[in-house]
């Protein structure tokens, strides 16, 4: 996936001017700089939240109007959210699958969800990415914030996405919390998913990032190997520009 010369204006306010970003599978880039940087702008857009005002996307080499979130989907990306976006109330399972969840139909015309088939995909798809939580059934709501993180991340790639885009993935957890979902983004990585990861913390980004791309005051200013470059650098980039 590529986002070629992508311009966005807020009435007067120059948001993005002229970005590139080049998303490729097995890979993730770190997409880092100052709050006001165009970070956010810039996922929102690739997520069909915001509409550019120039540029043009690329998707398997072809020219794509990414219209909404849903066309989004449709396509192969899938975005997590700061807010991650649960609903404290319902079990893991459940929220994993909210909108598509399986259902059977024990009289024509009537679709009644299958909770049980619903209960072991989701424990199968959490098996896979090697993440434990001890109940299915518990609200989100009772879960830590490295638990709830993954149990988005897990509604996300559980569409099969190209792409997954991932805003603060670490913001407010601890720091074995944080190594665990750093661990689960490397296993995405792993099996063929493109992956931007938006951070403020550069330990992570260095430890997650194959990339690293510095915007500032909505122009790309610097992008390198994470292996080429060192956090030094990339805060002078990130402060100066």
């Amino acid at each position: 996936m590529q986002a070629e010369a992508i311009e966005k204006h807020f009435g007067g306010v120059r948001a993005l001017a002229g970005v590139d970003l080049a998303i490729y599978p097995s890979r993730v880039v770190g997409l880092v700089g100052d709050n006001g940087a165009g970070k956010s702008t810039l996922i929102k857009i690739l997520a069909g939240a915001l509409q550019p005002d120039g540029g043009r996307i690329l998707f398997a080499g072809r020219r794509v109007s990414i219209r909404n979130p849903r066309y989004a989907r449709e396509l192969g990306i899938e975005t997590v959210y700061q807010n991650l976006a649960l609903v404290d109330r319902m079990d893991a399972a459940a929220n994993i699958f909210l909108g598509r969840e399986p259902a059977w139909r024990p009289i024509p015309g009537v679709n009644v969800v299958n909770r049980r088939r619903m209960r072991e995909q989701a424990a199968d798809l959490l098996s896979r990415l090697s993440i434990r939580i001890d109940s299915l059934a518990a609200p989100v709501s009772t879960l830590s914030g490295g638990q709830r993180q993954s149990v988005a991340i897990s509604r996300a790639i559980s569409t099969t996405p190209k792409v997954v885009l991932l805003d603060e993935p670490t913001a407010a957890l601890g720091v074995a919390e944080a190594a665990r979902v750093l661990e689960l983004i490397a296993r995405l990585r792993d099996q063929g998913i493109g992956i931007v990861l938006i951070s403020h913390t550069l330990q992570h980004v260095f430890a997650a990032a194959d990339d690293i791309v510095v915007l500032h005051r909505g122009t790309k200013v610097f992008e390198a190997a994470a292996a080429r470059t060192t956090m030094d650098e990339v805060v002078r980039q990130i402060v100066g520009g």
